[in-house]
């Protein structure tokens, strides 16, 4: 069974412009298919590769210049210093979940399975969805829904959630799915869902602040010349990363010198996101939201 397809591979290796002998790094292995085509390319050079998901190692790759990192990329920097492996020739970073990961019914990410409200990316951590949805207050689930879902009656969603788990726990991804549906327009159930599973899983795993973390470590762990490629799969991971390469801040402010010139750490290379062409959709339809950014150290 194939763990995972890479996205955009041709593309992403081609942008991180691979130099044979140097470090690179894979911020999230899943299921090594970006990995290997780096290692294809990277000589006698090292691979520093993350993935905070222990079911991604079973995918190691048999090489003497990987090194895995059993970790959240937002550790980069001090997993770089234990491993003796810094600055580093390029970074690439491909913010989505795994194929594995969303096809196991028990891991509870997938809206077409009935499984445990789960959706931890670490299976180490002690808190699940199931404890969100049961624990937090009303206006913290309006919240959670709104800012990362975008969904726009959260507040009705929140309360309805509110009041079922008054008469029992919501332990299951079928129990969500029907007060979503129940809140949902007709016709658009399932975005619906997906975007309430969405919220969850980012809220559950600190998505976005393990992407703030990663941004800033790895634009200082880059040599000068050296590139940041990352794959993002919604409009709140690739505003973020948008901005950060635009300006080098989270909130996308432009500063400009005297001579007006932008002062930022890096240098956007594409000024579009580069998306999937139509081909590449059709053989793997999980690519079809992803855009990918890349940015050169100043």
């Amino acid at each position: 069974m194939i763990y995972h397809k890479s996205v955009l591979l041709n593309e992403s290796i081609e942008a991180l412009a691979i130099r044979p002998g140097g470090i690179f790094v894979d911020a999230t292995y899943g299921g090594g298919g970006h990995a290997k085509a780096i290692l294809g390319q990277l000589g006698d050079g090292k691979l520093v590769a993350f993935d905070q998901d222990e079911e991604a190692l079973a995918n190691r790759i048999d090489d003497p210049r990987l090194v895995m990192v059993n970790s959240n990329f937002r550790f980069l920097r001090n997993f770089l210093k234990l491993h003796h492996a810094t600055p580093v020739d390029g970074i690439l970073a491909d913010l989505g979940i795994s194929s594995h990961q969303i096809d196991q019914p028990d891991r509870g990410f997938s809206t077409r399975f009935d499984g445990a409200l789960d959706m931890r990316m670490d299976q180490k951590k002690k808190q699940t969805a199931k404890d969100i949805v049961n624990q937090y207050s009303e206006e913290d689930l309006r919240t959670l829904f709104f800012s990362y879902g975008e969904i726009r009656n959260a507040r009705k969603l929140a309360s309805r959630i509110v009041e079922e788990r008054k008469l029992q726990p919501i332990g299951t991804t079928t129990a969500l799915k029907v007060i979503a549906n129940s809140c949902a327009e007709r016709g658009k159930e399932f975005k619906y869902q997906a975007q309430v599973f969405q919220a969850l899983r980012i809220e559950l795993n600190q998505e976005m602040d393990a992407l703030r973390d990663f941004l800033k470590q790895a634009t200082h762990a880059l040599k000068p010349g050296a590139r940041m490629v990352i794959i993002s799969y919604h409009s709140l991971e690739d505003k973020l990363v948008k901005n950060y390469f635009r300006s080098g801040n989270f909130a996308g402010s432009v500063e400009k010198d005297f001579y007006g010139n932008v002062i930022s750490p890096l240098k956007v290379i594409t000024r579009k996101a580069i998306v999937p062409n139509a081909q590449e959709v059709v053989e793997n339809s999980r690519a079809r939201s992803a855009k990918m950014r890349v940015a050169e150290k100043i």
